[in-house]
């Protein structure tokens, strides 16, 4: 499954996210993974959330991003969810690009394939969003 939090900066798709995450723990049987372009919001998750910094790998488009993702659900089978903050800042792509509707296409895949939710925060105003991704959208 994937869900899209869609917003302008400042609106709070971040907290939202941590938040999501931090409430996911108390009931997941699986693995917990965030992944953020950097490592400022490390200490607001909890302890048991594996934490990515992004940053600290050279991905330099939405491919290497896709292969990323992939190398993260290869190395540890238990993965439950992914939360991502920032999808288009990792994966260097504007919302109205057709890859970006690849990226998440491809995405769905490997979430239906192996049963893990991605929850997606996007740096765009729901009104922007392509049509084909508003159905992943988080109300």
């Amino acid at each position: 499954m994937i869900r899209l939090v869609a917003g302008d900066t400042g609106e709070g798709k971040t907290k939202d996210l941590i938040k999501m995450a931090n409430d996911a723990i108390k009931t997941a049987k699986g693995h917990i993974v965030y992944l953020d372009g950097d490592s400022s919001h490390i200490y607001d998750l909890h302890h048991n959330i594996r934490y990515i910094n992004v940053s600290e790998f050279p991905i330099n488009d939405y491919k290497e991003f896709f292969g990323f993702m992939c190398g993260i659900l290869s190395e540890d089978s238990d993965i439950e969810q992914i939360y991502v903050d920032g999808l288009l800042r990792m994966a260097h792509l504007p919302i109205e690009n057709s890859n970006t509707k690849e990226l998440i296409s491809k995405l769905k895949t490997v979430s239906d394939n192996y049963k893990v939710r991605f929850i997606i925060s996007v740096n765009c105003d729901t009104t922007g969003l392509p049509v084909a991704l508003k159905e992943y959208l988080v109300a």
